[in-house]
């Protein structure tokens, strides 16, 4: 679907009178990959108003053996990436114009859908259930084969201690590796190219009348965007020949940000969790790549480990963020740490155990455990109330040690945050550091890795 001048004068008239309240239908238009331009368009239409996504891969030129792999990995990013749009109205009626997902990958879709929105419905108070399931095409996809793949290994790098720690790992083992990034965040497209000269970047770009739809009040909120990603690199995995993409998802990302009024879990990181890896392992091996994996190297470790390790990792100590404020889609907000956020708190709190003041400090600036300010914010990450922020931090009871750790060392016990919330633990039963350290619970880490 090219736009025309007619398109856009209709997008125009369209988008001036459209209302969320009054949205009624959604279609999943089309999707092409043009490999020589190295160009993914996906094109949809939400109420008559046409909106298009464009993802830029490398130019490269597949065999024709994989293009059958590579239709299959377009059908799925498609179908993910319309999440971002749909939302905005969340209208009943949907409708895909080119393929049709099976009545599994339609089963399978509608769960990404309720659960990945699951926060965004909570805080738009809408019901998760009542949103539309998916349509189903009678007939089954064609199962997937193994293509041959190089054994090359693509590593998401999102900027923060957690990618980095899974980089040092792979490369400790001469694995092939090349990191890469969905978007173009300078911060992380500058530590990328600290790591290799090949770093890659994949731009994605939004249609930006998505903007304009949320300035005239459509449904607004967050969004799975790690499940976005993954099917972006399970396409650049086909298209540049890798036969592994290993993101670094903690065991932490499997706890509820909180329950709802139902009982039902709302997981702000449910697209980093290892339910969601299962779904993709699965949607892969059944109908993309035989021979693909996906999976997260420290699926295994909770945030406190990961924080040891990285703490030993110095040479990325003046380099790393993890404050989300740096990835806004209209640029960053803050020069690498904002010092006010749930990440900043979280990561500060985690490396503490592990680092002194004086070295935390360096890295964000100021010592935000000796600011009485900040006792309110680092208190809502010990889940006391039956919930954590809606960010990308820690099991509540990680925070819990960290903090009854430092309370116990001269070197942190005096500090405001510490002396402030130190007595709110008393009573809980709490594991060791070096409990909560160690790995442990499910994973799809293949055998040569564990």
């Amino acid at each position: 679907m090219v736009a025309s001048p007619q398109t856009n004068r209709v997008n125009t008239e369209a988008v001036a009178a459209w209302r969320p309240e009054t949205s009624r239908r959604f279609a999943f238009v089309d999707r092409r990959f043009d490999p020589a331009a190295g160009e993914v368009c996906l094109d949809y239409a939400l109420d008559g108003i046409h909106l298009r996504e464009t993802v830029i891969l490398p130019s490269v030129r597949p065999s024709a053996r994989r293009w059958p792999a590579i239709e299959a990995a377009l059908d799925l990013l498609h179908w993910i990436a319309g999440i971002s749009y749909w939302k905005a109205g969340c209208p009943t009626e949907l409708v895909f114009e080119r393929n049709q997902p099976s009545q599994e990958q339609a089963a399978w879709l509608t769960r990404l859908y309720r659960q990945g929105l699951a926060e965004f419905a909570y805080r738009n108070a809408l019901d998760p259930d009542h949103f539309p399931e998916m349509p189903a095409s009678d007939s089954q996809p064609v199962p997937a084969q193994s293509l041959g793949l190089s054994r090359r290994t693509l590593v998401p790098m999102g900027g923060g201690k957690d990618s980095l720690v899974a980089w040092s790992r792979l490369i400790a083992r001469a694995d092939q590796c090349r990191s890469v990034q969905v978007g173009s965040a300078r911060l992380i497209q500058r530590l990328g190219n600290t790591l290799a000269d090949d770093h890659l970047v994949i731009p994605r770009q939004l249609d930006p009348v998505l903007s304009r739809l949320n300035a005239q009040g459509a449904w607004n909120g967050h969004v799975p965007v790690t499940a976005i990603n993954s099917a972006v690199l399970v396409l650049a995995a086909l298209v540049l020949d890798y036969d592994q993409v290993v993101f670094a998802n903690e065991r932490s990302a499997d706890e509820a940000t909180l329950y709802d009024q139902q009982g039902r879990a709302v997981n702000h990181q449910f697209s980093k969790s290892f339910v969601f890896e299962q779904m993709l392992d699965d949607w892969i091996r059944r109908w993309i790549a035989a021979d693909l994996r996906v999976f997260s190297l420290l699926r295994r470790d909770g945030e406190l480990g990961v924080c040891r390790e990285f703490a030993r990792l110095e040479t990325w100590h003046g380099l790393f963020s993890s404050c989300n404020r740096n990835f806004h889609l209209d640029g960053p907000r803050t020069s690498r740490w904002c010092g006010q956020c749930p990440k900043c708190h979280f990561v500060f709190l985690g490396l503490a155990p592990f680092m002194a003041p004086q070295a935390l400090t360096e890295i964000f600036g100021h010592d935000l455990l000796d600011e009485a300010g900040q006792i309110d914010g680092f208190a809502d990450l010990l889940g006391l109330d039956g919930r954590k922020p809606f960010e990308c931090v820690g099991e509540a009871v990680e925070a819990r040690v960290a903090l009854a750790t430092l309370a116990t060392r001269p070197e942190w016990q005096r500090h405001a945050v510490i002396r402030a919330l130190a007595p709110r633990l008393q009573g809980l039963s709490l594991p060791s550091l070096e409990q909560a350290c160690r790995p442990g619970g499910p994973h799809l880490i293949p055998a040569q890795w564990t």
